[in-house]
């Protein structure tokens, strides 16, 4: 899955229309969508934003089935409102960070909070990818935490996504073998190691500009070229990652349907310049990469 990246027009505002074509061209690349996610600047957008984004997606022919939403914000009354919005729409799940602004915070806490939202909804439909991203959040969610919301909540607790960087934090819930519960590393630089271990896949920002490559490996993950296909997933990340991520895929982007609309980032971030842009555009054809849209 992708966390989509967001548009913006000349005046800031949204841009369903940019979304919505994002969002199909990413389909057909079979790659699902995890809007409102760290790299869609959700934090950045309001929540009558996002339902409204959301509610134009799912008007403009995208499938629910396809859509794991980001609901979790720092206010419990807006994770409740995003994520309800979210179910009552028919999206497959949400992808639920902790509330993040208060750090240091307790199990009891995290837990408290997770249980609020679920209680508050009140709704079996309800499907909870957990966002463990600690080196963003500065909340981390550990492995006891994760046990106690599966034994209190089976069914609903149904996978997470691991950004956290250090694998043995994904090994050690790989290990674990939690029935139904899908773990997602938070980067394709761990996916084959991810699906040899049992798990689910990645959900991943470069996915926003390499889908293709990304989703075939994770199809094809015991061929007997794999390693030499995450080795080129690797140098395209590797890549990017010497660059501000969001402006970094912006620009990708951009270049990729020649249309500048796309270079947009809100406040506090910063687009590339044009020096910066030319030279992610160069450095990513050298290790073989096509910035051209199919």
């Amino acid at each position: 899955m992708s966390p989509v990246v967001t548009p913006f027009d000349a005046s800031l505002a949204v841009d369903p229309a940019r979304l919505l074509n994002q969002c199909r061209w990413l389909l057909s690349q079979q790659v699902g969508l995890a809007v409102f996610g760290t790299n869609s600047e959700a934090n950045s957008l309001a929540v009558s934003e996002k339902t409204a984004l959301l509610d134009a997606l799912l008007e403009g022919g995208i499938e629910p089935a396809w859509l794991l939403p980001g609901t979790g914000c720092c206010a419990l009354p807006d994770t409740v409102a995003l994520t309800r919005h979210a179910v009552s729409r028919g999206c497959a799940g949400v992808l639920m960070l902790p509330p993040f602004y208060y750090k240091g915070v307790s199990d009891d806490g995290l837990f408290a909070s997770f249980s609020e939202v679920i209680q508050r909804v009140g709704d079996a439909r309800l499907k909870i990818v957990l966002y463990h991203i600690p080196p963003v959040s500065g909340v981390g969610l550990s492995l006891e935490l994760i046990e106690r919301l599966l034994a209190a909540y089976p069914g609903t607790i149904a996978g997470i996504k691991d950004s956290g960087g250090a694998w043995r934090h994904t090994s050690a819930m790989l290990e674990r073998g939690w029935d139904g519960f899908r773990i997602y590393a938070g980067s394709e630089a761990f996916l084959l190691k991810t699906m040899r271990a049992g798990g689910a896949g990645c959900i991943s920002a470069t996915a926003n500009i390499n889908p293709a490559a990304i989703a075939r490996l994770r199809q094809n993950y015991r061929d007997t070229d794999a390693e030499a296909r995450q080795a080129e997933l690797n140098a395209v990340r590797e890549v990017i990652m010497r660059y501000p991520m969001i402006p970094a895929l912006k620009a990708v982007i951009a270049e990729g349907n020649g249309d500048p609309e796309w270079l947009r980032v809100r406040p506090p971030l910063v687009s590339l310049d044009e020096a910066q842009a030319k030279a992610l555009s160069a450095e990513l054809r050298a290790v073989g990469f096509s910035i051209a849209r199919d």
